[in-house]
């Protein structure tokens, strides 16, 4: 008699509860994951190989800003752009839609979100707009994102958030808090400029502050935004500059728990040419340099983390999104082009051209 055939097998342990779950081994996965949008105005996220080939594209309701890869299966969450009410679980196999995840009545999200280690719950950055406090949304992956809870962000105006690494600490996240009151019956106006105080917030998976680092006074309008993990668990971060004058102090900073901050280019007079505004920030592979990139100054900067000195900058109209990969650092622009940097001559090279403009960030996936 012939043996069970590949798609009964299938069925048998569907319903015994026993399926095999989908992996990133399944597939010839995306090596990034982008936001953009089309010439037709229509926004999407794309999953993206490492020669820039466009290998999904998922629609988006609206403008997108960052996204979050799985640590394990193929899904990856695309985010709103602040103040966003959406946040979509995609398929990466195949682009199409799991879940889209909505905020609680008064809350909105703000754009970046990480999962924990084992994958089972996903952590948003959100506002809660009639308190005007901070919160991290926690969702529950395994019972189809459903919502769970949320806790305090340590701060106002939660950006960008990542898990800190293995081994570099207790477990828990890292919290950019830009500082920055909103509420969206007035659009994206920033309504407590003049007594915003941003903070970089270690958290644990509950909620319970482990550390903060609060700015000096003269840098207290320089919101702190995104983030970057090095191995040793050195958080650098990017910030933007929100007074009337003063777009030449530093916009990249390199902090570790327990120590004063420190920043690239204090004394480097090519720091006014960021404009006050860091988009993407991105360690080396090696841990010895960071970039950022400013699509408002058309620069990017790289600088060496041992010293602080400012190594080179390269000039690329409407540059955003940034990544690290084995021979440099890989690049974004409004324009469709994705490029490489190499840190020996600073020339971008390209690696490919769409029609697409890409947005802020260029999400490395494993």
């Amino acid at each position: 008699m012939a043996g069970p055939s590949r798609r009964g097998f299938l069925a048998g342990l569907l319903a015994a509860g026993m399926a095999p779950q989908a992996s990133w081994a399944d597939l010839d996965h995306p090596d990034y994951l982008s936001a953009g949008k089309a010439t037709d105005g229509r926004f999407l996220l794309a999953g993206l190989d490492r020669n820039g080939t466009i290998l999904f594209r998922h629609p988006l309701p609206a403008r997108g800003h960052a996204a979050t890869a799985h640590p394990t299966r193929p899904e990856a969450v695309a985010f709103a752009r602040r103040p966003g009410q959406f946040a979509d679980v995609i398929d990466c196999r195949n682009g199409t839609e799991l879940a889209r995840l909505t905020p609680p009545k008064g809350y909105h999200f703000y754009g970046h979100g990480t999962f924990s280690p084992d994958g089972a719950q996903l952590f948003t950055t959100e506002n809660d707009y009639e308190n005007g406090a901070g919160r991290i949304g926690i969702w529950d992956t395994n019972d189809g994102y459903r919502r769970i809870h949320d806790v305090s962000s340590g701060g106002i105006g939660p950006h960008d958030i990542r898990l800190r690494l293995p081994g570099t600490g207790p477990a828990g996240l890292v919290v950019a808090n830009g500082g920055i009151q909103t509420h969206p019956d007035s659009g994206r106006a920033k309504l407590n400029l003049a007594t915003m105080q941003p903070n970089l917030s270690y958290l644990g998976l509950d909620g319970t502050v482990q550390d903060q680092l609060v700015l000096d006074p003269e840098l207290r309008p320089n919101s702190i935004r995104h983030l970057a993990l090095r191995i040793d668990g050195t958080v650098g971060f990017a910030m933007q500059w929100q007074g009337d004058t003063g777009a030449d102090l530093p916009i990249i900073g390199l902090h570790s728990p327990g120590l004063r901050s420190r920043l690239m280019g204090e004394e480097d007079p090519r720091i006014r040419n960021l404009n006050g505004y860091g988009g993407s920030v991105a360690f080396s592979r090696d841990g010895r340099q960071i970039a950022v990139t400013s699509p408002r100054g058309g620069v990017i900067q790289i600088a060496d983390c041992a010293t602080g000195t400012l190594l080179q900058e390269t000039r690329l109209s409407d540059v955003c999104g940034l990544a690290s990969d084995q021979s440099g650092f890989i690049v974004t622009t409004g324009k469709g082009l994705i490029a490489r940097l190499s840190s020996e001559d600073g020339e971008p090279a390209t690696i490919s051209r769409s029609d697409l403009a890409w947005d802020n960030h260029l999400v490395p996936i494993g």
